[in-house]
């Protein structure tokens, strides 16, 4: 509790000076019903009522458990800023340092979206430290634009000797300057939306030079998969591109058997540091965590699509709530 209070013990609390129950009591309350499977500020409140022996025992509750509309208030007038704070502190205690692989994705909450705005579900952008399975940032996409809420989630960060995957929609010269400017280095995927890129690195690939691995094989999902991976020294490709630090490329194939033969799908990179082919490949497998052990864990354990908080800050700061539970789950 110690650790806990000296995070979120300067928390900003956005309420009148008559609140009843203390700030840090309904965040410690929350977070430890969303950690036993509550999904919803009612779900919440009952789990407070039927607990309060145990509660009792690490907080106070003067005034008997907090109800839903108290914990719907709070973290709709939380301040989502001041609560990432918070949230970055709390999880330096568990690891001081990043290192490895740090991969940003964006994730839409399906159900966070107001009467008739379906189709524009609030939009996140989460930023996932492989190695620690630890979530590092989140932060919201202004006006739906990822690329924003990467740039502003980056620059919150010090990504010295870490290397930072994310998919094409950010393989552009702001992404990978800022990621420099933070210390760290990149493994960007490049597609078709980049003809001229993809074209280039297709080229220089194409040579056969460079360092070639191939992985082991894995089994896992009632699939068989083994990966090749390729890396050449690209020593013009910063000037060519303009993004900062680019001085390599590489492509990953996955290789898998079927009963229709042999399916390959192939990625391309570019690279900010020149790492070995086995190390390429590895680093491009760690990038699927954030899916698989994120992503995957807030909609199925935690129930991250089918929340329907929408009211001021309550989407966003529930959803950052999850993320402190996604490694402990």
């Amino acid at each position: 509790m110690e650790k806990f209070d000296a995070a979120f013990g300067d928390l900003p609390d956005p309420r009148a000076g008559n609140a009843r129950h203390d700030l840090l009591e309904i965040v410690f309350v929350a977070l430890a019903a969303t950690l036993c499977g509550a999904q919803t500020c009612v779900d919440m409140a009952l789990f407070a009522r039927s607990k309060v022996p145990f509660l009792c025992e690490i907080v106070d509750m003067p005034h008997g458990p907090p109800s839903h509309d108290t914990f719907s208030r709070v973290f709709r007038l939380l301040d989502p800023e001041a609560f990432e704070a918070a949230f970055m502190a709390f999880i330096r205690a568990f690891a001081e340092r990043l290192e490895g692989v740090v991969a940003i994705d964006g994730k839409a909450l399906r159900g966070a979206y107001g009467r008739g705005a379906k189709t524009c579900p609030l939009h996140l952008v989460n930023v996932w430290a492989a190695e620690a399975r630890l979530v590092v940032a989140q932060r919201l996409a202004p006006g739906r634009s990822e690329v924003r809420g990467v740039l502003e989630a980056v620059a919150l960060l010090d990504l010295a000797d870490c290397i930072v995957t994310a998919d094409a929609l950010h393989c552009r010269k702001d992404v990978a300057g800022a990621i420099r400017e933070a210390g760290g280095d990149y493994a960007l995927a490049i597609k078709a939306n980049q003809p001229q890129l993809l074209a280039e690195a297709e080229r220089l690939l194409a040579t056969g030079a460079g360092e070639m691995a191939l992985g082991a094989i894995e089994t896992g999902h009632d699939r068989t998969e083994q990966r090749r991976a390729q890396i050449v020294a690209a020593p013009d490709f910063e000037a060519f591109s303009g993004m900062p630090g680019a001085c390599a490329v590489a492509r990953v194939e996955a290789v898998r058997p079927s009963t229709q033969g042999e399916t390959l799908k192939a990625r391309f990179f570019v690279l900010s540091t020149q790492l070995s082919a086995e190390r390429i490949a590895s680093v491009v497998r760690a990038h699927w965590s954030i899916e698989n052990n994120l992503h995957w864990a807030l909609d199925v354990s935690l129930g991250e699509d089918a929340a329907r908080n929408r009211a001021g800050h309550g989407a966003q700061n529930l959803s950052l709530l999850r993320k402190l539970l996604a490694h402990m789950r």
